[in-house]
């Protein structure tokens, strides 16, 4: 068993570009005796970890768990008190549909010490990224962020709720809802409604489509779009502001 004090920081990696990460996050994978990432997080950032850290992939891909997650929540309790400082590396934000808050109640009747480091969430960067305003004045007063698929895999409910709105939404984990999401909004008589499908958003692969909820099916099929990617819904689709190339201008600042 390691002497150093057994602890977790939970730390949110951002939404896939390797510089939206914040500096506390950086010093906390800097400080890691163990890192256990996800999937979706940008693996440069593993760049940040000491060289004797150990690092551990947990994540998800194509359909296949590395680990479940009462395995992964036993595995920080034992890497902690055999190490000393876990780091839980998450995609985004992981208060948002990042279980973050369940790892941290699950380790604390262990009597690990838990932190978190908040991360941005790819809910709103990543519409900022393509130029999209989640609210601006005239447009969307409010929006709503809700998961494509539940726990029990199912399309959430608030869907439907939010679609009576006119909130912009924003839908994590929806692309196989994709279908079940137009019908919801048709049934409103949104067919109208701007909606962009953006994936692996804020990183050099990503691709965008844009369309309505009557079209929006076609140009997923025609631009080949898949997971992960995030789709957005509302007139703030329409009011996209013109940016310079993110990759080509930023990185000159």
């Amino acid at each position: 068993m390691s002497l150093k004090t057994p602890k977790l920081t939970v730390v949110g990696a951002g939404p896939g570009d390797v510089e939206l990460i914040t500096l506390k996050g950086i010093k906390a994978i800097e400080s890691a005796d163990v890192v256990l990432y996800d999937a979706l997080i940008n693996e440069d950032l593993l760049k940040y970890a000491s060289a004797n850290a150990e690092l551990i992939f947990v994540g998800k891909r194509k359909g296949c768990y590395a680990f479940q997650q009462e395995q992964i929540n036993e595995l920080i309790v034992s890497k902690a008190k055999e190490k000393g400082h876990v780091v839980r590396l998450k995609g985004g934000d992981p208060f948002v549909f990042g279980r973050g808050a369940e790892e941290i109640d699950y380790v604390r009747q262990f009597g690990l010490e838990t932190y978190v480091v908040p991360g941005i969430s790819s809910s709103i960067a990543v519409p900022a990224y393509q130029g999209i305003p989640l609210t601006k004045r005239g447009a969307s007063e409010s929006f709503w962020v809700i998961t494509g698929t539940t726990k029990a895999h199912q399309l959430s409910d608030d869907v439907a709720i939010a679609a009576k709105s006119t909130a912009t939404i924003v839908i994590l984990m929806g692309m196989s809802k994709l279908d079940e999401i137009v019908q919801i909004f048709s049934a409103e008589n949104k067919q109208d409604t701007p909606i962009a499908i953006i994936q692996e958003g804020t990183t050099e692969n990503e691709k965008v489509g844009f369309g309505t909820i009557e079209t929006i099916v076609k140009v997923v099929e025609e631009k080949q779009l898949t997971n992960p990617a995030i789709i957005v819904i509302g007139d703030v689709v329409k009011k996209r502001v013109q940016l310079a190339s993110i990759y080509k201008e930023v990185n000159k600042l």
